[in-house]
């Protein structure tokens, strides 16, 4: 399943990423995040590795991530791999005159039972991202 969805953020780009680039900012926009863990490397770099548990709806969700591509302003890339998902994401930020457009384009592969249920589900996958950069947007907006 891929899917793409973008937000304008009313900051310059320089700004935006400055507050995106900041894991103590993760729970400031990330509803549910319940710790970040440095696994290896340094964190936010590329080739680091973290564990980040988020409260679910029948338990904990952990996931670990991994940084594959980190080319600030423009481009910010990661994986993250939990219990039968597999998600590629891929962050672009562009320049529009004083606002930053954020567009993000997800990969997800599914194994088990959630490859039987996700294509039931893109909608809410695709809801679920646009969300989270909502609330980047508020945070970083206010």
């Amino acid at each position: 399943m891929t899917y793409t969805t973008e937000v304008i953020i009313h900051l310059p780009r320089l700004k935006v990423i400055d507050l995106f680039d900041s894991t103590e900012n993760l729970s400031k926009w990330q509803l549910g995040l319940k710790s970040f863990e440095a696994l290896s490397g340094e964190p936010g770099q590329e080739g680091s590795r973290s564990r980040m548990v988020y409260e679910a709806r029948k338990g904990d969700l952990e996931m670990t991530e991994i940084i594959t591509r980190r080319n600030f302003p423009h481009e910010f890339h990661c994986t993250y791999k939990a219990r039968g998902v597999f998600n590629e994401m891929y962050n672009y930020f562009e320049e529009d005159g004083d606002n930053t457009l954020w567009r993000t384009v997800s990969v997800f592969k599914f194994t088990g039972l959630m490859a039987f249920m996700a294509p039931f589900m893109k909608s809410a996958f695709t809801n679920n991202t646009l969300l989270n950069m909502e609330r980047f947007k508020n945070f970083a907006e206010n």
